[in-house]
């Protein structure tokens, strides 16, 4: 019997947030450790750090040891997240190289949009009019943030990149089941030691490997293992448990925000009208799906 009580949605909903402040925050980081190591053994680099840091809490850790024990999964949750998480993070590494950061990070960010569409499919259950409203608003935000210039063309980057935003969708509906079926401390572990696993064999042909250890790279790699991979997983997996796969997705919207936010601490970057009104966009969209003024009326026989 399980004797865990149910935390309040907000709660989950804010460690989201939080999550997504971590990962904002470790942008212009990771951003400036690129320059000394190409993007696939970083990427490899980070999830085995992180790996090794999870491993130890794990067998620290008593409930962790017992993880084993949970009603679904073993070991095929973790490895299916962790290979439909890698697979969104080479798909945007890749794409990166053929298209612009902006046009990168909103494509990036149409999971916002795929994530209720795949929930309705898969739960035939159609969202609430608030959260169709939410996702629409946030997106419009996230364009408005990102986009510039001849956006509406499309190249091979921009292909790889919707690639991505599948991935990501498919990481989110995928995590949100086995998160309710597995202890969180097993199925985090798994899904970023497959990621480390992955990214340990494939670095070396996905890309020619360039790697010049300094002190930048040596601070992203442990920031982004420890809190922006290790901590901020550990976060999402146990997050969703507890809200919607919709949710979390649109949650992920405040990422680009974070990030100017972290830009405009340390290299006093000033957000342009434009992208200061997709930010305030992608708030209003969230509180809007939080606070839910508009609900839907249940059908009534005359």
């Amino acid at each position: 019997m399980n004797s865990e009580r149910t935390p309040p949605q907000w709660r989950a909903d804010l460690a989201l947030a939080l999550v997504a402040m971590v990962w904002g925050g470790t942008f212009v980081l990771v951003k400036g450790a690129l320059a000394d190591v190409s993007p696939v053994l970083f990427l490899a680099l980070r999830f085995s750090a992180a790996t090794i840091a999870l491993g130890v809490l794990y067998v620290i850790n008593p409930s962790g040891r017992g993880a084993r024990g949970g009603k679904c999964g073993g070991w095929t949750g973790g490895i299916v997240t962790g290979a439909l998480l890698y697979l969104g993070y080479l798909l945007q590494t890749q794409g990166l190289r053929l298209t612009t950061p902006a046009k990168s990070g909103f494509i990036t960010g149409l999971y916002i949009v795929l994530v209720p569409l795949a929930a309705s499919i898969v739960y035939r259950k159609a969202p609430q009019p608030a959260e169709v409203l939410g996702v629409v608003i946030a997106t419009t935000g996230l364009g408005l943030m990102t986009l510039t210039g001849r956006a509406l063309e499309i190249g091979k980057g921009d292909l790889l990149t919707v690639g991505c935003a599948v991935a990501f969708t498919f990481h989110i509906m995928v995590l949100s089941y086995y998160a309710r079926r597995m202890a969180f401390e097993w199925l985090t572990l798994l899904q970023i030691g497959t990621c480390a696993v992955i990214g340990l064999v494939s670095f070396w042909w996905v890309e020619t490997p360039m790697l010049h250890w300094n002190r930048q790279v040596f601070i992203a790699i442990a920031v982004t293992s420890v809190l922006a991979t290790a901590l901020a997983f550990t976060v999402q997996t146990w997050a969703q448990r507890y809200t919607t796969p919709t949710r979390t997705a649109l949650i992920f919207a405040l990422e680009p925000v974070f990030a100017w936010a972290t830009s405009f601490v340390l290299t006093s970057e000033v957000l342009s009208r434009r992208a200061a009104t997709g930010a305030l966009l992608i708030l209003a969209g969230i509180l809007l799906v939080e606070l839910k003024p508009i609900r839907r009326r249940p059908h009534q026989r005359g």
